[in-house]
């Protein structure tokens, strides 16, 4: 089947949304989501948002402490634009009826995480942040009469010709078909590559795709190695990971290992509510010394009441897990978000014409060697917006639709194959390209990827055309990515730490940039402000 549009956005998340959203305002839409509408990282958000809101706060503070927790990778500009146009998109949400929460008496009630010298993060229903503004703007795009929404939809390719982007090729898992969907300008919006780890915070379906597929396209691929390890996720036998968002340390939990000691009294000024790397480090030492698989999180000497009314969410999975909350969760570090991604210019674009990148599988340039907390939300909107605009622009020039033949299949039988790889690439990428990685253990990981490779080229029903091959080929992309781009990097930065480089070097303040058929390379930071 063929389609057309003015835009075609790819991805359910806020930033897939409000692409849409600000899209619909200059042509048709046609929004492409994988599987649920809701299954996307903004959803499961517990944190919240960070925009200046408060007297005592202003853009500079944000964007300084947005700079430190970079570790020297923000490139300025990126920055200066985040924290400065946020603030207007979040009271333009708002004024469309937008309910953050509220102190008595009707303020913005404004909390602090890690990594904030200024409590600037706003959140709704105490930790469901993510669920409920998703949920505004999908509210909001329903009533577009601009948007269709095309679900059940797999990205499995680009339609890309001369460097110019048509379109997208999708596999329809409810008609068993091919989707051919064109637009004057492509938003991919696919987000981040955590699933692809054993333990994550992230919905199962958020593998790197969009990354794989955009990369084997031609794109320019930065930072990969960057993979931010949330450091508290519930951590019970025979349990999903479940996230215990930044704002409960915010709220004043403490960190304890097996003697009832907070071991981050002295590792940092901040303690628990260090730069997320730190904490999350220090944790896996702990875990690493003690052999218990986890840590705990005590909160017996905080007000169970505000405990159970400040985090719902949270407190209920507590319940359904056996956990008193009000006491103490057992917590362990858990892959949570892709800090690289794409390379993209600050309006979004790829370096292949009218292929923007959005959300978490963009690398704008803000968040460096280590994303802070809460700045994600708010990054989606400010570059959809910036993308948006952009392309309006862009797509004057763009009269062109290449005709592309349908050329993908659907064979079931691959199905097991797809999970014998998942489950291949799990193991490998935890144990080589975890919290603290080795350059003996990263050779080892990308031998093993090649022979995984070299197995499924061999598998009888493998085929480069089918859309289960396809898949098991991006978990392996995405994984090799992650491994070349630490392997290369020879030090310890932000999120990435390598045990044989235990401390960082001028010569790596730099991004790391992959390209299919070139060699890795350098690029550099931009230092110099706008603003």
């Amino acid at each position: 089947m063929k389609l057309d549009y003015d835009f075609v956005i790819v991805g359910s998340g806020l930033a897939g949304l409000y692409s849409a959203l600000c899209a619909s305002r200059y042509g048709k839409v046609g929004l492409v989501t994988k599987m649920d509408i809701t299954d996307s990282n903004s959803y499961n958000a517990q944190g919240g948002i960070a925009a200046v809101s408060g007297q005592d706060d202003a853009p500079k503070c944000h964007f300084d402490d947005t700079i430190i927790a970079g570790r020297g990778l923000c490139d300025y500009p990126a920055v200066d634009i985040l924290v400065n146009e946020g603030p207007a998109l979040i009271h333009d949400l708002i004024e469309k009826g937008m309910h953050f929460d509220v102190t008595e008496s009707g303020k913005l009630a404004l909390g602090l995480e890690g990594g904030h010298h200024r409590r600037r993060i706003l959140h709704a229903g105490g930790d469901a942040t993510g669920r409920l503004v998703t949920s505004f703007v999908l509210d909001l795009v329903k009533k577009e009469k601009n948007i269709e929404i095309i679900p059940h939809c797999s990205l499995t390719g680009l339609l890309v010709s001369d460097n110019i982007c048509d379109g997208v090729r999708c596999w329809n898992f409810s008609t068993s078909s091919e989707y051919l969907i064109y637009g004057n300008n492509i938003i991919l919006a696919c987000g981040g590559a955590g699933a692809i780890y054993p333990r994550t915070t992230n919905p199962k379906t958020t593998t790197g795709d969009g990354i794989a597929l955009a990369y084997k396209a031609g794109c320019k691929v930065e930072d990969m190695e960057f993979i931010q390890f949330h450091p508290t996720a519930i951590a019970k036998d025979g349990a999903d990971s479940f996230l215990v968002s930044e704002a409960v340390r915010g709220e004043g939990a403490w960190l304890l290992n097996m003697k009832g000691e907070r071991f981050m009294l002295g590792v940092h000024e901040l303690a628990e509510l260090a730069p997320r790397d730190v904490v999350a480090r220090n944790i896996d030492a702990q875990i690493r010394k003690e052999g218990k698989g986890y840590v705990y999180l005590s909160l017996k000497h905080l007000d169970p009441e505000m405990i159970k009314s400040r985090f719902p969410t949270i407190h209920a999975k507590c319940c359904e897990y056996g956990i008193d909350m009000c006491d103490r969760i057992p917590v362990a570090p858990a892959a949570h978000y892709t800090v690289g991604g794409v390379c993209c210019d600050e309006n979004g674009e790829s370096n292949i014409a009218h292929l923007y990148v959005c959300g978490e599988m963009a690398s704008t340039g803000i968040m460096g060697a280590n994303r802070l907390a809460s700045n994600s939300l708010i990054e989606c909107m400010v570059f959809a917006q910036r993308a948006v605009k952009n392309s309006v622009s862009r797509a004057e020039g763009k009269t062109r639709r290449r005709d592309y033949a349908e050329m993908f299949h659907f064979n079931t039988e691959n199905e097991n194959l797809y999970r014998a790889v998942r489950e291949k690439v799990a193991e490998t990428v935890s144990e080589y390209a975890g919290i603290v990685r080795t350059e003996a253990g990263l050779e080892k990981g990308l031998a093993e990827l090649e022979a995984l490779n070299e197995i499924i080229g061999n598998y009888p029903t493998f085929d480069r055309n089918e859309v289960f091959s396809i898949m098991s080929d991006n978990l392996i992309v995405t994984a090799g990515l992650i491994m070349r781009g630490a392997l290369f990097r020879q030090e310890s930065r932000g999120c990435h730490f390598r045990a044989d480089f235990p401390c960082d070097k001028d010569e790596f303040r730099v991004h790391t940039v992959q390209q299919a058929g070139h060699g890795i390379v350098k690029a550099p930071v931009v230092l110099q402000r706008t603003s």
